[in-house]
């Protein structure tokens, strides 16, 4: 168009005046956003001049353009090598950090010389330019990085006599190191840490920033040379900026560690540390939130460090919401018996602000003091007493909950206040208050008078409370029953009908049935599960769990310390996996970096217990530390007739039995009408509510009808299927099944990489499952993994895992972790896998309870199209554990009595029916109180 006809001729121009005045119009249409790429030979010409206005922005077109244009950007080639060679030092430093913007494959190589000349400039601005631009080029084409040895040139600059070309050289080595976790890039050692030490006195802010973080990757050999960097560090503090502050916390708070606490210089580096902390909380309220998130974590690592400082914690009027709750959270922290009394005078005043939210937290702030400060919990009881009185509807609510915690924690003591509590019970609308109310009626059902009629009348609306209430309110009326039986019955009968009859909810039923069956089997074990003595609740409930803490500080003055999660939980690739970790305490010379020193020398630490959140069933997977598990050994021997296994399944023995007799692999259909009568005073049975879903995993697949890897003498392996696509993986495709082999039950996988960089480091881990299946041994990945390359990985398996009861019953959710991220996929495995070999029960035993078995606890389903004589198909299921006890023939018919023991202990029992010449058969499932028991006929 003409617009851009005009610009080319002015472009073109001889008047260097026009020249740039052109240029600036390219630029400002480029800005807007407008396609000026039709210009970029007449703007690659201007690059043909010693002014450095110009030069500037020439180059800022090129970095914009040269992608779309790669082409034509060799053009610009030429003047780069001579503007590289400039006598100006800006121009050639301008040149250089140009040429690490131009992302374009087809010019990198062209650019090694310049940048390699650039690095040993004589001009330190060049140089640390030229560091700089290492990094850029890195992420362009690593190989070509590492094969023109610029790597080994940027470690040189390290020595460097220019404070800030070290400070470009750190950061540009670290962002690599970053990228590739497994190489020794910075490969720190006392001479080097002398040299940042020294640079470090004189670089900018953001130089010395970039070498604090560095030497927190650092551990020191002794303590000596610990405390030698700590007071090399500690004039960093009276910094103006304050992420230099935090950063050199964060390296002062890493080498403690190694410091004795006997140590003078130990209580003197405790007092330096405080006022700068302090000094951040006068800075603008975003810096304050920032400051406050970091010291929450360096409170719950060293509360020493700001234990005389509770004042400038106190609350201002117009400090935002945001602060206000973060320092309430660290008074707590820090409160102690000695200014206990200052801080609940404080609490009690924010109790009465406007701010709802703020409020709330102050009146639990208040109950978590009783629970931290024993000799205040008397005064902290008075208090919530004061504001019940206020009645004040959400204060009042918050406070019964504190009350709730305060009588766990100090039982027999505050119990007087309860006829106070009962009198706010109409006012409770929210489910958390309400429930804390119903738990204190029935732990204390046996002290107020009328327990009976203040729990009937939360049961009038049951359906209409939440889960949190309902719960409460079942386990409450059972506590009074067990108290007071004869004044009660009907309300428990009410409230186990109502849990488990009319509610949807698993949870609900599952304890419905379970309370159910102890009373009505033995009402004295049941009072000794209900009514046991509770542990005391801990001082801190809402501590961060220490290993995630460790990491945490090594984070400080990162986003990873605000959000109080490590980077791996919210960085995407391959850099957010690093895990940091404190060095030992003096002396113990443990590696910081290192995930392999507890194995390399032959001590493994219990990982400690972190409790998952609720909803997310995958929430325990991320949690988990995925390192090689350390149990090794096989599973314990179950007892032979272990009954109690079954609880462990939470009601899941319908599902158990559904799942024996899923047919995938016959290919047939399995249908009828499932009926179940209910026993004696027992809860109902419940039945899956559809058998038509195909399910893999079930009895039928051992007759190898589906053409799985069926083995005439052997345990049945279906055909691997794709458990994980490379597509939702990166590149990783994850196919497998499930065999078991000698009593040892195997996940047999083959690995293949899909993706265009090399994998290692794999590492598996499994959630909580129905059976407790767990990795046996590490992952055996012992080569890296090539791109368009497959392994195959046999993994063998345990069953003493955690247990939790899946849907369906033989779920497994696993996670695998790789060099570039973590994966979760879910896959199925065939129930007879879990058939143990002394599953073969003796006759007489079979028999007796055979006969016990009542016949109407009966559901029938058709098997149609399997071809097999009562022979072949009793070799066919002992090859997977399924043993023939008995047989005879009636009426033509082969009747085939038989047993198969799972691992957990659980027994079934089965009687097949083979017609010769009919195909079809029909399976009966029948469940008697203490045995899962099948027929099939």
């Amino acid at each position: 168009n003409s617009e851009i006809f005009e610009l080319k001729a002015e472009l073109n121009s001889d008047k260097k005046e026009k020249k740039k005045e052109a240029v600036k119009k390219v630029i400002a249409s480029m800005t807007v956003g407008k396609d000026v790429s039709a210009l970029f030979p007449d703007v690659v010409n201007c690059m043909q001049t010693d002014n450095l206005e110009l030069k500037k922005l020439v180059y800022l077109y090129l970095m914009n353009y040269a992608k779309s244009q790669p082409d034509m950007a060799i053009m610009a080639v030429n003047t780069f090598v001579k503007d590289c060679e400039d006598p100006n030092p800006l121009i050639r430093a301008l040149a250089v950090r140009t040429m690490g913007c131009i992302r374009v494959d087809k010019i990198t190589e062209y650019l090694c010389e310049p940048l390699r000349k650039c690095l040993k400039d004589e001009d330190p601005y060049v140089r640390k330019t030229a560091a700089v631009c290492v990094a850029k080029l890195h992420d362009i084409n690593a190989q070509l990085v590492e094969d023109q040895g610029f790597l080994d040139t940027l470690k040189d600059l390290i020595s460097d006599s220019n404070p800030m070309v070290v400070a470009n050289a750190v950061a540009a080595l670290s962002e690599i190191a970053e990228s590739h976790p497994n190489s020794n890039l910075l490969d720190l050692n006392p001479q080097t840490i002398n040299k940042l030490l020294t640079a470090l006195n004189e670089c900018t802010e953001w130089g010395q920033i970039f070498i604090l973080d560095c030497l927190a990757n650092y551990t020191p050999r002794d303590d000596r040379e610990s405390q030698s960097i700590c007071e090399r560090v500690t004039p960093r503090l009276s910094h103006a900026n304050s992420a230099v502050v935090l950063s050199a916390v964060k390296v002062l708070m890493k080498f403690m560690e190694m410091l004795p606490k006997d140590l003078d210089y130990y209580g003197t580096l405790l007092k330096k540390l405080a006022p700068p902390l302090v000094t951040l909380l006068s800075a603008e309220p975003e810096l304050q939130y920032v400051a406050l998130r970091n010291i929450n974590l360096i409170v719950q690592r060293r509360p020493e460090i700001l234990k005389h400082e509770m004042k400038v914690f106190f609350v201002k009027y117009n400090d935002p919401i945001y602060v206000k709750l973060e320092k309430l959270d660290i008074m707590i922290r820090l409160a102690s018996q000695a200014n206990i009394a200052q801080v609940l005078a404080e609490l009690k005043e924010y109790a009465t602000e406007v701010d709802v939210d703020f409020v709330r937290k102050a009146v639990r702030a208040i109950g978590r003091c009783a629970i931290k400060v024993e000799q205040s919990a008397e005064r902290c009881v008075s208090t919530l007493l004061d504001l019940i009185q206020t009645k004040v509807n959400y204060v009042v609510q918050e406070a019964i909950v504190v009350i709730k915690d305060i009588f766990r924690k100090y039982p027999n003591k505050y119990e007087s206040v309860i006829a106070t509590l009962c009198e706010n019970l109409d006012s409770l609308d929210e489910p958390e208050a309400r429930a804390a109310m119903i738990w204190i009626v029935g732990e204390y059902a046996e002290r107020i008078d009328n327990a009976d009629e203040l729990l009937e009348s939360f049961l009038e609306g049951f359906h209409d409370e939440s889960t949190q209430v309902q719960l409460q309110l079942l386990t409450g009326i059972v506590k009074l029953f067990l108290k007071k039986p004869t004044e009660t019955q009907e309300l428990v009968q009410q409230v186990l009908s109502l849990a488990t009859q009319d509610s949807d909810n698993p949870d609900l039923r599952d304890r419905g049935y379970i309370y159910w069956r102890l009373l009505s089997t033995d009402p004295v074990a049941a009072k000794e599960v209900v009514l046991a003595e509770k542990p005391l609740i801990s001082e801190e409930t809402d501590l961060i769990e220490p290993t995630l803490l460790e990491e945490l500080i090594c984070h400080i003055g990162t986003l990873a310390s605000v959000y109080h999660k490590p980077p791996s939980a919210f960085v995407e690739g391959s850099r957010g996996v690093q895990h940091k970790r404190l060095p030992g305490s003096a002396g113990s010379g443990e590696s910081v970096d290192s995930p392999d020193t507890g194995s390399a020398a032959g001590v493994s630490e219990a990982p400690p217990a972190v409790i998952p959140s609720q909803g997310d069933l995958l929430g325990d997977l991320l949690n988990l530390d995925l390192t090689p598990p350390t149990t090794t050994g096989p599973p314990p021997p179950t007892s032979g007739m272990q009954m109690g296994a079954m609880d462990l399944l939470g009601g899941g023995l319908d599902s158990l039995v559904s799942l024996l007799y899923t047919v995938d692999s016959l290919g047939g259909d399995l249908g009828g009408n499932p009926a179940m009568a209910a026993g004696f005073g027992a809860p109902p049975a419940v039945m899956p509510t559809s058998f038509n879903a195909p399910v893999s995993g079930g009895l039928d697949d051992l007759f190898d009808l589906g053409g799985g890897v069926g083995m005439p003498m052997g345990s049945y392996s279906p055909p691997k299927t794709v458990w994980l696509p490379a597509m939702k993986a990166k590149g990783l495709e994850i196919s497998g099944t499930f065999a078991r082999r000698s009593g040892v039950i195997q996940m047999e996988m083959t690995l293949t990489n899909k993706a265009m960089s090399v994998m290692t480091d794999f590492a598996i881990q499994f959630n909580r499952n129905s059976f407790g299946l767990a990795p046996a041994g590490p992952l055996q990945v012992l080569t890296p993994l090539s791109p368009n390359q497959s392994i195959e990985v046999s993994l063998p398996l345990n069953t003493v895992g955690p247990v939790m009861k899946m849907e369906p019953l033989n779920n497994l959710q696993v996670a695998v972790k790789n060099n570039i991220d973590v994966f979760y996929f879910s896959c199925q495995y065939p129930i007879s896998m879990l058939f143990v070999e002394d599953g073969k029960m003796e006759r007489q035993v079979f028999l007796a309870t055979w006969k016990d078995i009542p016949n109407d606890n009966e559901s029938q389903f058709q098997i149609k199209d399997c071809h097999l004589s009562s022979d072949a198909a009793s070799n066919k299921l002992q090859g997977s554990n399924i043993f023939t006890i008995a047989k005879r023939t009636v009426e033509g018919q082969d009747m085939l009595y038989q047993s198969i023991k799972l691992t957990n202990g659980i027994w079934v029992l089965a009687e097949l029916r083979v017609q010769a010449g009919n195909p079809n058969y029909t399976v009966s499932i029948v469940r008697g109180l203490h045995f899962v028991t099948y027929r099939e006929v």
